[in-house]
């Protein structure tokens, strides 16, 4: 076997040490590199058999075995460490040599420090991230006069005072994450990440490596290099899981260990890594019916609700919805240049209105009927038809219609639970027990 001149160039150009031996294992080339870690001339060893020169070498292990021999480290008397990678040389599937390439420890603790470096710039992108993006609602941000409402203020004041784990069940709409970025800007920790998930938007297998993460080569179109997970991400931070009821249950025993050993592995992986995450979870679902129904972890539950905050509904909350109404108001009126008020009579009718849809409703009713307004002050001629409807009024209907207004009604709630996409709307049916069709029907009476 002989080595085209090209080639012996670019090994001349490595940092790496470079040796190569023939199918009789005698040394046919050794860059200067591996000259230098040798202490040897090509003329001393060129053509000698290799374990003359190093008896311990392993390299025609790899001759006879044709299998390559990887990250093997290695140690010199000088007490000088480097690691080899040992390959067969295959020519028409024969082994006709082997190649080793040798990494010194200098070189490997440059890579570690470039690692390190570049692991600093990544948390610190995140961090910035976390500041001008994530985070912005504090406790100000709550709006509670209803007593209810400070009563709940109160008590996820007192968990961001702590590091225990936190449930927020509320319905749809009502305002979670703003609840869990103000734990965590009132907490130790608000000078970290702060990074959030909906459980529901995800399929088990991809909701797992967006969790933690994956190696390189863990699955086909797996990103080169590997992808990090979210608990790397939040490590020292705080990760927020919303629909944390619609995780798989295989994933679930996973989340438990993370959050009670502080230990975790990535999809592919064989290394376990640490993890320092305060998790802030939410549901719009029953946990406990879920329990009794198997589809959630009972140890789970008790892992993630040390603090288990009830957020009320609008309609239980009646009081704050004309300072929630001038919030957002407010907030309209500098997002589209342009007046953003209403009348007594206008606020009369939002205050009477039962909010299926909660704060996020309520915010959507308001930018269309600030649009629909002529001179942005709204009146009750620019709100839809249906929040200008009484309960009383409601209560006057047929049968057919105030059944065919509850199944609207429930069905928008389990959609808000699945999205509103198609792959939703058919969780939903399939929730529901209905089929695809017959939902879009009812849907269709609205």
């Amino acid at each position: 076997m002989t080595l085209p001149e090209e080639t012996k160039t670019l090994f001349q150009s490595m940092r790496e040490g470079i040796l190569i031996i023939d199918a009789q294992t005698k040394i046919l080339f050794a860059n200067r590199s591996y000259l230098e870690f040798l202490g040897n001339t090509e003329a001393e060893i060129l053509g000698r058999p290799l374990r003359e020169i190093r008896p311990g070498a392993r390299l025609p292990e790899v001759l006879s075995t044709g299998s390559p021999i990887l990250h093997a480290p290695r140690a010199e008397k000088n007490d000088d460490v480097y690691f080899v990678n040992m390959y067969p040389i295959l020519q028409h599937g024969a082994v006709t040599g082997g190649i080793s390439i040798v990494t010194f420890m200098r070189d490997a603790y440059d890579f570690r420090a470039e690692l390190e470096a570049y692991e600093k710039r990544s948390r610190q992108v995140l961090h910035r991230v976390n500041k001008v993006n994530s985070t912005r609602y504090t406790f100000d941000s709550i709006v509670a006069v209803d007593e209810n409402v400070q009563a709940v203020k109160a008590l996820a004041q007192k968990a961001a005072a702590t590091d225990a784990a936190v449930l927020l069940a509320s319905e749809s709409g009502t305002g979670k994450e703003l609840y869990a970025q103000a734990i965590h800007n009132a907490s130790s920790r608000r000078g970290e990440v702060f990074v959030a998930i909906n459980c529901a938007n995800f399929n088990a297998n991809t909701l797992e490596s967006e969790l933690f993460g994956y190696v390189e080569g863990a699955f086909t179109g797996a990103k080169r290099g590997g992808k990090m997970g979210l608990f790397e991400a939040a490590d020292g931070g705080t990760l927020f899981l919303d629909e944390v009821s619609e995780m798989d249950m295989g994933l679930q025993a996973k989340l438990l260990r993370a959050i009670q050993e502080g230990l975790f592995r990535p999809v592919g992986g064989v290394q376990e890594l640490e993890t320092d995450v305060r998790i802030i979870s939410a549901s719009n679902a029953d946990l406990q019916k879920y329990i009794e129904s198997g589809r959630f972890r009972r140890d789970l539950f008790y892992r993630l609700s040390t603090f288990q905050i009830r957020i009320p509904p609008l309609r239980e909350r009646r009081a704050d919805i004309p300072v929630l109404a001038q919030t957002i108001l407010s907030g309209l009126a500098v997002k589209l240049k342009r007046r953003a008020e209403i009348s007594p009579e206008a606020l009369e009718c939002l205050t009477e209105h039962n909010w299926p849809g909660n704060v996020r409703e309520l915010r959507n009713v308001l930018e269309a009927s600030v649009y629909l307004s002529a001179d942005g002050l709204i009146t009750p001629d620019a709100l839809p038809e249906h929040i200008l409807r009484r309960p009383e009024q409601e209560q006057r209907l047929p049968l057919g219609q105030r059944v065919r207004a509850f199944e609207r009604a429930e069905i928008q709630k389990v959609l808000q639970r699945h999205g509103n996409t198609l792959e939703g709307k058919k969780r939903a049916a399939a929730e529901l027990g209905i089929s695809l069709a017959t939902l879009y029907n009812k849907l269709g009476h609205a």
